[in-house]
């Protein structure tokens, strides 16, 4: 148990880390844009940016389950239209001594869910109908404890806030290195410096923003599967799900590169999207809860 908690304690003092490391990106970001293409204005294009990042690290820290719910295209699901998850999550809940999360659905047959929100009064978990309707009830208990121990955990806030925040500066980063190709360049050698920095920043932004969600993810899902098998007793239950999981082929149309990392397993199949994997092994998951 004290490992959990200090976990905990490490996510909340990461999600305040996080903040600070994005209002200072994007304030860097606000000076070079002012003193490369509007004539050395860059401390007024820092207040601009403080302002902006200010706005966004807000509405991210308050409405990005709102937002990531909306990009997956995910809507509410009551519990007379499924009592069977509603009481599978209930029970958990309970025995975790959790709150209740409510319950969303992306109508899509692949099979995968998320946890989402700030913290476990302001929790969601949401179900694709395909891990819903092709998993057996001790399969399902396993991913619902899986996604409420990340809500245990405040795995969800600091996800959440990434997923957002981290796609604000991948947008940032692209709206000013189209700037630099549309605009007017200034080819004074101080401001060359400037832009040979700026612009290798505002490239690297989208790995560095890759590497981050990376380093994040794959310690806090063996940690949210072990709590799972702790919290339903029954480790073969997860470990069971995750072997159809990983046997499912079907893409996920509702993921995005900002919201990958948030599945239980990887959405995408294959491909260029997998260069920077967010998810530990499925096989080498499913051996450390063969072994509990």
């Amino acid at each position: 148990m004290a490992t959990i908690y200090t976990h905990i304690d490490d996510n909340k003092r990461d999600s305040t880390l996080l903040i600070a490391i994005f209002i200072s990106f994007i304030a860097l970001i606000g000076w070079f844009l002012g003193e490369y293409f509007a004539d050395g204005s860059g401390l007024a294009f820092l207040g601009f940016a403080l302002i902006f990042s200010g706005i966004s690290t807000y509405i991210s820290y308050y409405n990005s389950d709102k937002i990531i719910l909306a990009v997956s295209k995910a809507h509410p699901v009551t519990r007379e239209e499924n009592p069977y998850l509603y009481n599978i999550i209930e029970n958990l809940s309970i025995g975790s001594g959790l709150p209740m999360p409510k319950v969303y659905m992306i109508e899509d047959s692949a099979m995968n869910a998320f946890a989402t929100g700030r913290d476990p009064e302001h929790s969601i978990i949401c179900f694709t109908r395909g891990i819903v309707d092709r998993l057996d009830k001790l399969e399902l208990e396993g991913v619902a404890a899986h996604e409420l121990s990340h809500i245990g955990n405040y795995d969800i806030r600091l996800l959440s806030l990434v997923s957002v925040l981290v796609g604000s500066i991948t947008l940032v980063s692209d709206f000013f290195l189209r700037g630099y190709f549309r605009g007017r360049r200034r080819r004074d050698s101080s401001s060359g410096i400037i832009f040979v920095v700026g612009i290798i920043f505002i490239i690297l932004s989208p790995i560095i923003a890759a590497l981050i969600k990376l380093a994040l993810s794959r310690h806090r899902e063996y940690l949210a599967d072990s709590t799972a098998a702790l919290l339903t007793r029954y480790p073969d239950g997860l470990a069971n799900a995750l072997r159809k999981l990983a046997a499912d082929k079907e893409v996920l149309e509702a993921a995005n590169g900002a919201t990958a990392h948030l599945y239980i397993v990887n959405p995408f199949k294959g491909g260029f999207k997998n260069l920077f994997e967010t998810h530990p092994p499925i096989e080498e998951r499913i051996k450390r809860l063969v072994e509990m």
